[in-house]
């Protein structure tokens, strides 16, 4: 499932790219058209706070989700419901831009990253659009166990 946050909910979209989905997201402001176009010319399903846009995707018969809370945790559990995590797609989209990331030799890095995180780690994903190395540093663990939750209840 491929999906488009609106403006009001970045962080969910980052936490859906973190599950492994393709979702759209922009930190400009875009208008509520450009965002239906979007969402059905790329066949994502729109989700938004916007009371007047969510009616507004449903008269155009589009896929659209309506976010009622604030709560990320909610959020999270609200969009996955329905949903099947494949886990072996986890982590493996730029939290920032939504690209692919793919594996990169650690001797490839060890000038580009910190000298202790070269020193010791040995996994590293590169986003070819944002140019950024991403590895299994200290946030790893509680990333996982987050997702871990969010899947199992």
């Amino acid at each position: 499932m491929k999906y488009l946050c609106d403006q009001m909910l970045g962080t969910l979209a980052k936490w859906l790219r973190v599950f492994g989905f393709d979702t759209f997201f922009t930190n400009e402001k875009i208008s509520d058209d450009e965002l239906l176009s979007i969402s059905k010319k790329e066949n994502r399903v729109l989700i938004t706070r916007d009371k007047v846009l969510y009616q507004r995707a449903l008269k155009k018969e589009m896929n659209a989700f309506f976010v009622d809370t604030i709560d990320l945790d909610k959020q999270i559990r609200c969009v996955l419901k329905d949903e099947v995590v494949d886990k072996d797609k986890i982590l493996s989209r730029c939290i920032v831009c939504n690209s692919a990331l793919t594996y990169i030799k650690r001797e490839d890095v060890l000038d580009k990253v910190p000298e202790k995180v070269g020193k010791f780690q040995d996994k590293f994903w590169y986003c070819s659009k944002c140019d950024k190395i991403f590895w299994k540093g200290s946030h790893y663990d509680k990333m996982l166990k987050k997702i871990n939750e969010l899947i199992e209840n």
